[in-house]
């Protein structure tokens, strides 16, 4: 059998299918699994076992918009290779008009459940129902389930059991481990506001941090905007190191090098996830509830505000605050994140 798996973004959902996906190709040797995802992907699939292959577009090509370039895709991707079923993983009208494409074919089609009414009640502004909801690492799984593949989840790390990157690929970009250095990575940005712990707060932990001697603390963050703050901070705190010129690969490297990684609900959790790595994750205006915690990381890791009656807003974090300050972030003392990040270290 060669299962088609499918899905586009956002960058930590595409992260997410990864121990789901892995586990499938460890299970089912005989089978032949290929992911359809974004080309800006295929980093995270470079560890994959050999049953997995990696087929990359560029949505952003006039030949693959619309109805008609959903056509010519579906049509390079039969050409390609002879697919027995389709999963879904996404469900979005890409990936539907795709499934319509293949299904016109005989092929077996299968897709994701959302799960759209219980994170709307979770969510909700009065009467929230207050559940742990299916995480997506469930819900991919029932994808391959209705094919007819059912999988144990267990999957560790992206590099071999036990083991980390090889760390002479960035040997030249970060500076050498000191004895008994313990190395925590912040990634202090997330996709919209209300998942961002406030970066003057954030500052103040660096400064914590800083004043125990063994910790040195890796900036990440893309963009231009964040660079300039992450590279103002590295400039002033000598205790800081913001890595250069890494690409995605290489960062997964030195992330599978650090002790913990504080970060906000967003794709570096995600990343720290897949090298197996501890993450302190920091929630705002989203809840683990809604089923995007880091891959193996336990509820305790989760810092957050309990207790208020509008928390979680939404499922990504991109509606403007209800209450305008933001006190689901800004009640969460860089005295307690400080706390927090020397209690896992110990």
């Amino acid at each position: 059998m060669h299962v088609l798996a499918i899905r586009f973004s956002a960058f930590g959902d595409v992260a997410m299918t990864i121990p789901v996906i892995w586990s499938a190709a460890k299970q089912y040797p005989q089978h032949q699994f290929t992911v359809l995802s974004r080309e800006s992907m295929r980093p995270l699939f470079l560890q994959m076992p050999e049953n997995v292959t990696f087929r990359g577009v560029n949505l952003k090509q006039t030949k693959y918009k619309g109805i008609g370039g959903m056509w010519r895709l579906a049509g390079e991707l039969i050409e390609e290779n002879r697919f027995d079923a389709v999963a879904d993983l996404h469900d979005v009208l890409r990936s539907q008009m795709l499934r319509l494409f293949f299904q016109l074919r005989g092929i077996t089609c299968c897709h994701i459940n959302k799960g759209k009414t219980a994170k709307r009640r979770l969510t909700r502004s009065h009467h929230k129902i207050m559940q742990q909801l299916p995480t997506s690492f469930d819900r991919y799984r029932d994808v391959f389930s209705l094919l007819g593949l059912p999988i144990q989840i267990d999957f560790t790390s992206i590099y071999a059991a036990g083991q980390k990157g090889d760390f002479s690929c960035i040997a030249s970009a970060v500076p050498a481990r000191q004895p008994d250095e313990r190395w925590i990575g912040i990634a202090p940005f997330a996709a919209h506001q209300g998942k961002i712990y406030p970066l003057e707060m954030m500052e103040q932990v660096v400064i914590g941090l800083g004043h125990h001697k063994s910790i040195r603390i890796f900036l990440f963050g893309a963009g231009e905007e964040e660079e300039k703050v992450l590279s103002d901070w590295a400039t002033r705190y000598p205790w800081t190191t913001r890595p250069k010129d890494l690409r995605m690969e290489k960062e997964l490297i030195l992330m599978s090098h650090l002790d913990l990684m504080v970060s906000m609900d967003s794709a570096n959790m995600h990343l720290a996830s897949l090298v197996n790595t501890p993450v302190l994750s920091i929630w705002g205006a989203t809840h683990p509830y809604c089923g995007f915690m880091g891959y193996g990381q336990p509820e305790g890791n989760a810092l957050q505000i309990n207790g208020l009656t509008c928390r979680p807003c939404s499922i990504f974090g991109n509606k403007p605050c209800l209450r305008g300050d933001y006190a689901c972030l800004r009640n969460i003392t860089p005295e307690r994140v400080i706390q927090r990040v020397l209690s896992l270290l110990a």
